[in-house]
């Protein structure tokens, strides 16, 4: 039997607590997974008391006194909160061993990112990283086209464009967004999708100012190239998003502005919750989230040094085997 599509969900749900009571936390991660079947929202938590009761009222769900208190509580957590405080908590979320469903970047820096890996392969909990647009049925099946292109002939390059203007007025021109720009925060969904189309990047060139306009020249290890620009202070009625692949054998190109986000959640919750209750790989695993966080930090030091080429640590990080995890 199916539920719109998918399979009815035969579990118990996934008891979800949330930190943060912001804009995205109102608008997104606690409307999806109050939601349900697969989950349900057992309380939010948030430095500002009145703001975590006021979105728990309006998601029918309980605000508690204090982060211990949602960890006794559910069974997962799901984070959305400034990237430096959720690599903070979601250790120690996950040294108390409940799953994760965190946001990108999952730190604002490299290490910090590490170490938010390493207690999470410590610990054996399902993680999954929020990239939107992966979640999406249209991407999905880009992806797959993608990869009958390469089977006809090599890839050469993709040229993705991710523009915007909700930097210079609105909910999200504030705070970390303001401070570390477009990089940090649209570069991680153009980088996740090279990586996904021509695989690992191994150097990054970068140009031009994070709180403005940031171009990244990619070399992948097969060889491809990859042209990714970000802002979010272009002042445009609606978001462009624009990716281009080109190949021996042929072009594809997909118009992510016009894709309905809304069709991306159900597949996350049902995703991340398949995980938990029957141990399969998620989509996009914390292993996703520091293969984004190398490169970043690749492209800030390459910034740093007048455009550069700088490679990206390409080490093995993670141990095989882990929960949250799928390969390539």
């Amino acid at each position: 039997m199916t539920d719109g599509g998918a399979p009815v969900w035969s579990h118990a749900p996934v008891r979800v607590g949330l930190v943060g009571a912001g804009t995205w936390a109102r608008t997104m991660h606690g409307p999806v997974l109050a939601a349900g079947p697969e989950t349900t929202l057992t309380g939010v938590w948030a430095r500002r008391p009145e703001a975590a009761a006021a979105t728990a009222g309006a998601l029918g769900t309980i605000a508690v006194d204090s982060f211990e208190q949602l960890l006794a509580g559910c069974e997962a957590v799901a984070f959305a909160v400034p990237p430096n405080v959720q690599a903070e908590l979601a250790v120690r979320a996950a040294g108390a061993g409940r799953a994760l469903l965190l946001e990108k970047p999952l730190a604002l820096e490299l290490e910090a990112a590490r170490r938010l890996v390493a207690a999470v392969e410590d610990a054996t909990v399902v993680s999954e990283v929020v990239f939107t647009k992966r979640f999406h049925p249209r991407v999905a099946r880009f992806l797959a086209e993608c990869a009958q292109l390469s089977a006809s002939g090599p890839l050469w390059a993709m040229d993705a464009r991710y523009w915007h203007g909700g930097l210079l007025e609105g909910p999200f021109a504030h705070g970390w967004r303001l401070q570390h720009g477009a990089l940090s925060d649209l570069g991680p969904h153009l980088i996740d999708l090279a990586d996904a189309v021509l695989g690992p990047v191994t150097a990054v060139r970068a140009a031009g100012d994070p709180l403005a306009y940031v171009s990244l020249s990619c070399r992948h290890a097969n060889g491809a190239l990859s042209q990714l620009s970000v802002s979010g202070s272009v002042r445009i009625p609606a978001a462009h998003t624009m990716l281009e692949v080109a190949g021996r054998a042929g072009r594809l190109s997909l118009d992510v502005a016009t894709l309905d986000h809304s069709q991306c959640w159900p597949v996350l919750r049902r995703d991340f919750a398949t995980a938990i209750r029957t141990g399969s790989p998620v989509l996009c695993g914390i292993d996703r989230g520091l293969t984004v966080a190398q490169v970043l930090e690749s492209a800030r030091r390459s910034l740093l040094a007048g455009g550069a080429e700088v490679a990206v640590n390409s080490r093995a990080e993670r141990r095989a085997g882990r929960p949250g995890r799928r390969p390539r």
